[in-house]
């Protein structure tokens, strides 16, 4: 049977010939790795690692020590325990043999992971800063625009506006009938019955507005001088008529 000694002469000498660079050794029982993903992914922070391995006496029929130092990238703490927590695990599933190399595979494959899920966080994480970008370009849009007038809207508005216009009216009116006594008020509501339409539209313009269905092509325009004139016109006729009487 082979000694622990044998083992890991053995499974150095292995290790050093296909990690010439990245394997350090540190004792008889301890060394060291450099580990990288086994495929990096660009646009993303490089990431890579150092593996510790302590061996114990029972090696390899017990999970040696393992330790990780983060030496490029960025790594949670909770992602190192779980790395560290999957070492255990595989190392359990290669009891009996030399798992050294295993162990550092399944290594690079998972710094490729953590890669690729970081990646698709960016991607996420930008996908959402143009969304909300776009969210706010659009409210201010929006606000630059106005809302659009439907034929349902400008209804409602109509209906609103005539609203407030009475109810201004109205106190206008209240206020007006506050400076008189009772009699002049009497007389001024009386007034208002006997009122043209021209007068009370000089005796409140805004009359001419407040129906926007008025037609401007049904209004009448009177010339009141043309009554004047057709007035002389009789006038000089009745002087121009000469009565002949019987007696001449």
């Amino acid at each position: 049977m082979s000694s622990v000694a044998e083992v890991l002469a053995e499974e150095f000498e292995v290790l050093e010939s296909i990690y010439p660079t990245e394997l350090t050794k540190l004792s008889e029982r301890e060394i060291r790795i450099d580990v990288e993903p086994d495929d990096p992914v660009d646009g993303v922070d490089e990431l890579a690692i150092a593996l510790g391995v302590e061996y114990t006496d029972e090696y390899p029929d017990a999970v040696p020590k393992f330790s990780i130092e983060l030496e490029r990238g960025e790594l949670e703490e909770s992602e190192i325990d779980q790395l560290l927590g999957e070492l255990e695990k595989v190392g359990e599933e290669n009891l009996g043999m030399a798992m050294t190399f295993t162990l550092v595979s399944h290594l690079r494959e998972r710094l490729s992971s953590l890669m690729r899920e970081k990646e698709e966080r960016i991607r996420k994480e930008e996908a959402e800063k143009e969304r909300r970008t776009l969210e706010v370009r659009s409210a201010e849009e929006a606000k630059t625009r106005g809302t659009p007038v439907t034929v349902e809207s400008f209804k409602a508005w109509k209906i609103k506006f005539d609203k407030e216009m009475t109810t201004k009216r109205s106190r206008e009116e209240d206020e007006r009938l506050k400076g008189l006594s009772p009699k002049e008020r009497e007389e001024y509501k009386r007034s208002l019955i006997r009122l043209s339409g021209r007068q009370l539209f000089e005796r409140d313009r805004n009359l001419g507005t407040l129906d926007e269905g008025l037609n401007e092509e049904d209004a009448v325009s009177v010339d009141i001088s043309q009554y004047d004139r057709t007035a002389v016109e009789e006038e000089d006729n009745d002087e121009d008529h000469v009565t002949f009487s019987d007696s001449d």
